[in-house]
């Protein structure tokens, strides 16, 4: 049974069939094959076998084994691979291997190892009733997906509707509260997967493993992803590109999330499209996830690729709503009045509008320039020269400008206070600016953040749909 639970000495949480609890049993599985890879890697050095060709073999076998681990793991383990599946553009990892790690830290979004289906049927009749199956017309058992926190099963309803079906892996709570805990084990894998490059790590990886799994935490109770998630779907119902699917309220609950079936391109699939489409696909990610804050002070901050579905006539569907974040509207107008004086060369007003939001103190060692230049780089999409392309290297100097603690931008984060209602920012901006990159994907950026920030008529042919749809609402 999943839910019956069992301690032992050692104060470990046992749940049958389901995901192993306890800080010892969660940390078994990778600490050993840390210590076996890092075992591996300095027989290869002692060996003399530092070419390029045994590099790439033991990253390419490391990769493999560590999404195996990890996916087994579920939980903010299996949740830091699918973080690190999109590093591409991160300075911390060796340019040559990337893509190794990617493809085999991809499978982490939707190819997990999934439940049994006993185990899912079990999960079912807890949550919704004894006869609970009996809401389905059909219910497939293999799933469509097995990610991080729960699967997902298409299924029927009796009208008709196709669902989906999403179930949350008994105990990932306790194994999330473990992993919380294991701070270590994140930044050890962090750490080793850059340990090859000439450059140290330049990151708080121990911050971010803490920000990371207490954010996860909050994306367990799917009841409240239900509401988040319908909220969306009523400001964009029957909007021309931006698709969040409609959610069955009487088949959710905190660990069942039941919703309108969406069917597309996986966004693997998405990166072998042609240029065109993967410039509107950019352009509707980029439309939905600003375009929330600015007109509803609504933000979903888990950008990573498998959280949506490409669509052949340039639309996105929204999948997934577990971590959002509400904003007043005296908190966004600020944040825009940052990005429209930086974007417009006003170092002043930059500085002057910075110290209002927090982030530095007048008598902080930081000049108006070097805060300047602090925005200036990563908002480059912004100012240069339209068309503007988002390429992967543009993302790595973004990245290394706004993140790294001893690059370019060193002093003025060393005094940074982030405030409390931008301290999810980074996640985002990180998240969906790797997703641009990969798209390579090409507009008039400038013109279309003018039309959220300033009410610019809009310039595209999305944009002017996607203003008819808003007015003629």
């Amino acid at each position: 049974m999943p839910e019956r639970e069992s301690s032992d000495v050692a104060g470990e949480t046992h749940v049958s069939d389901g995901i192993a609890g306890g800080r010892v049993r969660r940390t078994v599985p990778l600490v050993t094959l840390t210590a076996r890879i890092a075992a591996e890697a300095a027989t290869a050095w002692v060996r003399g076998d530092v070419t390029p060709s045994g590099r790439g073999e033991f990253h390419a076998r490391t990769a493999e084994r560590y999404a195996d681990t990890l996916g087994r793991s579920k939980g903010a383990l299996m949740k830091a691979g699918q973080v690190l599946s999109f590093v591409a553009a991160d300075p911390v990892v060796p340019s040559e291997f990337r893509s190794i790690y990617r493809t085999a830290l991809a499978r982490l979004y939707n190819d997990a190892p999934p439940m049994s289906p006993e185990l899912v049927r079990k999960v079912l009749e807890r949550e919704l009733g004894p006869r609970a199956l009996s809401a389905f017309a059909e219910f497939d058992w293999e799933p469509l997906a097995a990610a991080s926190i729960g699967q997902v099963h298409r299924a029927q309803l009796h009208d008709g509707r196709m669902i989906a079906v999403k179930v949350q892996y008994p105990g990932v709570a306790e194994a999330i509260r473990s992993d919380l805990k294991n701070v270590e084990l994140l930044a050890s894998l962090i750490s080793l997967i850059s340990g090859f490059s000439p450059r140290r790590l330049r990151a708080d990886v121990r911050g971010a493993a803490r920000e990371m799994t207490a954010s996860i935490l909050k994306e367990l109770d799917y009841g409240r992803e239900a509401s988040a998630q319908a909220e969306f779907a009523r400001c964009y119902r029957g909007h021309p590109f931006i698709h969040v699917p409609e959610v069955i309220p009487n088949l959710c609950s905190s660990r069942v999330l039941t919703q309108e079936l969406c069917t597309g391109r996986s966004w693997l699939d998405a990166l072998t499209a042609e240029q065109g489409l993967r410039d509107c696909w950019g352009e509707a990610l980029w439309r939905f996830l600003y375009g929330s804050y600015t007109r509803f002070g609504l933000l979903n901050l888990d950008p990573n690729p498998g959280n949506f579905m490409f669509h052949d006539d340039g639309s996105v569907s929204f999948l997934d709503f577990g971590s959002c974040k509400r904003y007043e509207r005296e908190q966004t107008q600020l944040g825009h009045a940052i990005v429209k004086a930086c974007i417009g060369g006003e170092i002043h007003t930059t500085w002057r509008l910075c110290v209002e939001a927090g982030y530095w103190r007048v008598s902080d060692p930081v000049s108006q320039q070097e805060a300047f230049a602090y925005w200036r780089e990563p908002f480059r999409y912004l100012w240069d020269e339209q068309p503007f392309t988002i390429t992967p290297e543009y993302v790595e100097r973004w990245i290394e400008c706004r993140c790294s603690p001893t690059g370019p931008s060193a002093n003025v984060i060393s005094h940074l206070t982030m405030p409390d209602e931008a301290v999810v920012w980074p996640r985002l901006e990180v998240g969906l600016a790797s997703m641009l990159g990969d798209l390579l994907a090409a507009n008039h950026w400038r013109s279309i953040y003018a039309e959220y920030s300033e009410g610019a008529d809009p310039l595209t042919s999305m944009g002017k749909r996607d203003r008819a749809h808003f007015e003629g609402r």
